[in-house]
């Protein structure tokens, strides 16, 4: 099993700079040398010992991680990774256009990549990319970082009106009625 990770570990579930922190912190108590790690990959120097890679899963599954082994799902990772980093840096130009944004990141063929995701994960690959948008726009809303208009260029989206539309649409209520239920709400923006 280690020869299939000498040189990267796909890692499932890592969204953030803390989880990057994690799986450092993880490999470094199990005394696993890496040369880097970032989002969605640990790059090393060397295989790991055979005996130290269950240990290595079991640790990683505690934190809410997964390595991945098959070449399908280490590509929808990277997937999510992307427009995960992406959302998080928020600054969507405008007439960005997500098609165009994968291929120009992930060099295979856009229809395969859509397909693949919507098979593995039961969504559309737009529709995981709306969701991410929407998240951002109610952790903004929970600590009322900006006014609607500024998330709504922020996000890309045409108009405030397009984005309270869509927000509604998948919530089920207004931003303004999600702002007043999380503010008073112990469980935080999600």
């Amino acid at each position: 099993m280690a020869d299939n990770f000498v040189k990267e570990i796909q890692v499932k579930n890592m969204v953030c700079p803390r989880c990057v922190l994690a799986v450092e912190q993880s490999l470094q108590q199990l005394d696993i040398p890496f040369d880097k790690v970032v989002l969605g990959k640990v790059f090393l120097p060397q295989a790991i010992d055979k005996d130290k890679l269950p240990k290595l899963e079991q640790v990683f599954h505690q934190l809410g991680f997964e390595i991945l082994k098959s070449k399908e799902v280490q590509r929808i990772e990277e997937v999510k990774n992307l427009l995960n980093e992406f959302i998080r840096k928020a600054d969507i130009p405008e007439g960005f256009h997500l098609m165009d944004f994968i291929k120009q990141h992930i060099p295979e063929d856009y229809s395969r990549i859509s397909h693949l995701f919507s098979s593995t994960e039961g969504i559309t690959l737009e529709y995981f990319f709306i969701q991410l948008k929407l998240d951002k726009v109610k952790e903004w809303l929970f600590y009322e970082e900006m006014q609607l208009s500024e998330m709504a260029w922020k996000l890309g989206y045409s108009s405030v009106q397009h984005l309270s539309s869509q927000f509604k649409k998948h919530t089920g209520m207004t931003p303004s009625a999600y702002k007043k239920i999380k503010k008073g709400s112990a469980e935080g923006w999600k």
